[in-house]
C-alpha cells in the first residue's frame, strides 16, 4: 500500500491559475492545419469505421431511459 501525500492549502498563484483556466475558451478540437489536410487529403477509412459508426449512430438514436439527452 502506497502511502497518500498531505492534503495541502493551494495558493494564491493556483487558485488564479484556476480560475483563469476555468474561463477559458474551450473547444472540441483545434482547426487542421494545412499540413494535416494535405495528410489526410485522399485517404479513406477502413470499411469497419465506417459500419460502426453506422451502428453507433443508430444506437444513439434509439435511445432510452436515464441518461439520454433531451432538449
Amino acid at each position: 500500500m502506497t502511502e497518500r501525500a498531505e492534503h495541502t492549502k493551494p495558493t494564491a498563484e493556483t487558485r488564479q491559475a484556476d480560475r483563469a483556466d476555468a474561463q477559458a475558451e474551450h473547444g472540441a478540437f483545434e482547426e487542421l492545419t494545412p499540413e494535416d489536410e494535405q495528410a489526410v487529403e485522399g485517404r479513406t477509412p477502413s470499411p469497419g469505421v465506417a459500419e460502426h459508426y453506422e451502428e453507433m449512430t443508430e444506437r444513439g438514436a434509439n435511445q432510452q431511459g436515464e441518461g439520454r439527452i433531451t432538449e
